[in-house]
């Protein structure tokens, strides 16, 4: 990830922290930044034991306490799998997900016509939109590819 870009992300965490009247903990800071450097969706028990080894006084319930209140900011976003275990990500530059049902990876996408799109007016008539996203489910090419040679 550029720098920059880390950096950015990292000020706007700290700001909407500082905005909730939340407390910037050591704990706090290391499961966020965790989520900026992952590309892979961690579910909270891989994050806890990924987080574990450099923190040992980190608790699987702080975990899941800190994505809640990272979720209900707005700073991460939740995605549900086929195996019904939620995966997450810090928010950043827009995109959508592709989860293979094979091996449960979760690959990003960009679709730019989608994001212009407008939406039904029905929608609009549920409620206000905070934002919207596709999940697309299949079989990846690496699974794919692996039932070709069985």
């Amino acid at each position: 990830m550029a720098e920059k870009k880390y950096q950015e992300q990292l000020q706007h965490f700290e700001a909407i922290c500082k905005d909730a009247g939340l407390k910037l903990t050591h704990q706090r800071l290391v499961i966020y930044t965790e989520l900026i450097q992952s590309h892979d969706h961690p579910s909270a028990e891989a994050l806890y034991k990924t987080l574990e080894k450099s923190l040992p006084s980190l608790s699987l319930d702080t975990v899941y306490r800190t994505l809640a209140t990272f979720e209900k900011l707005g700073l991460i976003h939740r995605l549900e799998t086929v195996s019904s275990q939620a995966r997450y990500e810090a928010l950043g530059e827009r995109h959508h997900h592709f989860l293979c049902d094979e091996c449960s990876r979760v690959y990003d996408f960009f679709w730019p016509a989608f994001d212009t799109m407008r939406l039904p007016e029905e929608v609009d008539e549920l409620g206000e939109i905070d934002r919207t996203s596709v999940v697309v489910h299949g079989v990846c090419s690496q699974c794919r590819a692996e039932k070709k040679k069985r």
